[in-house]
Parts: C-alpha cells; sequence; structure tokens
C-alpha cells in the first residue's frame, strides 16, 4: 500500500493487513513525504510490516542519505534507472516499468536480474506512475524469471479481477484506496484487502 503520509494511516492499514507500506521520496509527488514525516510512520509500524521506499531519478546521494535515517526494507525505483543504478545501495529492490505495447518484459527482466520483483504500471506520457489508470493485462508476460507486482488503477471494484487474470505475485495499491492524496480512507483499505484474499483463494 503506496503513498501514505500519516502515521496513524499507516498503523491501520498495517493493522487492517497490508504485507508492506510505500513512503514516497519524489518532490513532484502530491504524496511526497519529508524524512520527518517518514521517521513518525515508521515508528508507528508494528513488526514485519517492510517499509518501501520510492524514488523517481533521484541522486545517489539522497537516497543514501534517507537510508542512513529509516529502517528502509525494500527500495523502489519508478524513473529510468538502470540495474546498477538500482544495486549500489546493498538494499533488496523493485524497478517499476509502465507497461504499453512493445515494451518486451522478458528482457527487463534480464536486465533486472536481481530485482526482487518488476512492478507494472500504467504508462502515461511524462507521468511516471500513480496515474490512478489501468491498462491492458494481457500485455503482461505470464512467464517472467521475476516476480510480477501489478499497480495500476486498482480498486476494490477490479481489484479480484486482476487478481484472478493476471496471478500477480503482489498488487500494489494508493490512490484506489485515498479520501483525499495521500490520506487512505480505512473502510476502503479493509476491503481492498478482503478483495484481494477472496480473489486469491481461486
Amino acid at each position: 500500500m503506496c503513498g501514505l503520509t500519516q502515521a496513524e494511516d499507516a498503523c491501520r492499514v498495517a493493522q487492517a493487513g497490508v504485507d508492506s507500506i510505500g513512503l514516497v521520496f519524489y518532490p513532484s509527488s502530491p504524496r511526497s513525504v519529508s524524512i520527518e514525516q517518514a521517521v513518525s510512520i515508521c515508528a508507528a509500524l508494528p513488526a514485519f510490516v517492510t517499509v518501501t521506499a520510492l524514488f523517481v531519478d533521484e541522486q545517489a546521494s539522497r537516497i543514501k542519505h534517507i537510508l542512513q535515517q529509516l529502517p528502509i526494507g525494500l527500495l523502489q525505483f519508478h524513473g529510468d534507472e538502470d540495474a546498477d543504478f538500482c544495486r549500489q545501495f546493498g538494499r533488496p529492490y523493485i524497478k517499476a516499468l509502465r507497461v504499453r505495447p512493445g515494451l518486451n518484459l522478458r528482457q527487463q527482466a534480464e536486465h533486472y536480474v536481481d530485482a526482487r520483483g518488476l512492478l507494472c504500471d500504467a504508462y502515461k506520457p511524462g507521468v511516471p506512475g500513480g496515474t490512478g489508470e489501468t491498462f491492458d493485462w494481457k500485455l503482461l508476460d505470464a512467464d517472467l524469471s521475476l516476480p510480477l507486482i501489478l499497480a495500476g488503477g486498482l480498486t476494490i471494484a477490479n481489484v479480484a479481477q486482476a487478481v484472478t487474470q493476471v496471478r500477480p505475485y503482489a498488487v500494489d495499491v494508493s490512490g484506489g484506496v485515498e479520501a483525499a492524496k495521500g490520506i487512505k480512507d480505512i473502510d476502503l483499505v479493509q476491503r481492498f484487502i478482503d478483495e484481494v484474499a477472496r480473489a486469491d483463494r481461486y
């Protein structure tokens, strides 16, 4: 569950059953957090909830500074970062890809061979992610060498279909469970989690 900006929300979504919370360190995003906000959020989390830090073409020095301040368990890169850049921090990482016709996902999986997964999001020119739009799931390759994480416009109305059709390793949601940008609607969060669990049983 990505785009959290408040400690209270983080605690409540963790209690609802999410596996990881995403903190956005991309200044242009309305869901971006400061280090101070992130410290407060991390302190509110119970054990066994991974903190994921999201970056978009960020300077390596700033990423290293953030890693020194926070208990980040996973890095998520949403820009044009190559594999050498992603792996230099000595932390597990996932690489986000904006899916459109012609994108060779198998080739991307080979390039980011040490990534913990590929996060597949909707393509929109000039927007690195968080569009709130879905894409054609038929473009996804079912035989990837890396775990596939599905993102892009997921809501309580479509996530069960997404899980059933794509069978991803995980799903990623932000805007689909918000009351406002950066503020989660806990009822939607719980319903989203319930929909995923229901679909995953079949």
